[in-house]
C-alpha cells in the first residue's frame, strides 16, 4: 500500500497557474504508475493525467492537453501536476492515484491507492 498527500490547492483567478505536488510513502514510490483525477461539485469524478514509473509516458484528458504537465521526482516520491491557463471549469477537488508497475490509465478502478485531495479553485 502507498500512502498518498496532496498539497499545492488554493484559489487562483482565471489564466492563472497551479502546481500540485502528491508526497508519497510506503511502497517502492518508483515501481507505481501515478495518476491525477479531479472531482467538481455535482459532478462524477474524472481522469486528468497519468505517468508511468519512470516518467517517459503520460497521459492526458483532452480538456487539460497543452495546458497540464504531469510528471514525477522518484528520488523526492513526488508527482507533479503543473496547471496553466487555468479555467473556471477546471474547479475541483484533485486527488492522486497510484497503481501498480503499469502503464499509465485513464480509469479509477486500475488505482488502488487514493490521497485526499486538494482543493482548486479558479475565479473568473
Amino acid at each position: 500500500q502507498v500512502q498518498l498527500v496532496e498539497s499545492g490547492g488554493g484559489l487562483v483567478q482565471a489564466g492563472g497557474s497551479l502546481r500540485l505536488s502528491c508526497a508519497a510513502s510506503g511502497r517502492t514510490f518508483s515501481g507505481y504508475a501515478m495518476g491525477w483525477f479531479r472531482q467538481a461539485p455535482g459532478k462524477e469524478r474524472e481522469f486528468v493525467a497519468a505517468i508511468n514509473w519512470s516518467g517517459d509516458s503520460t497521459a492526458y484528458a483532452d480538456s487539460v492537453k497543452g495546458r497540464f504537465t504531469i510528471s514525477r521526482d522518484n528520488a523526492k516520491n513526488t508527482v507533479y501536476l503543473q496547471m496553466n491557463t487555468l479555467k473556471p471549469e477546471d474547479t475541483a477537488v484533485y486527488t492522486c492515484a497510484a497503481r501498480g508497475p503499469y502503464s499509465p490509465s485513464y480509469y479509477e478502478h486500475a488505482y488502488a491507492d487514493w490521497g485526499q485531495g486538494t482543493q482548486v479553485t479558479v475565479s473568473s
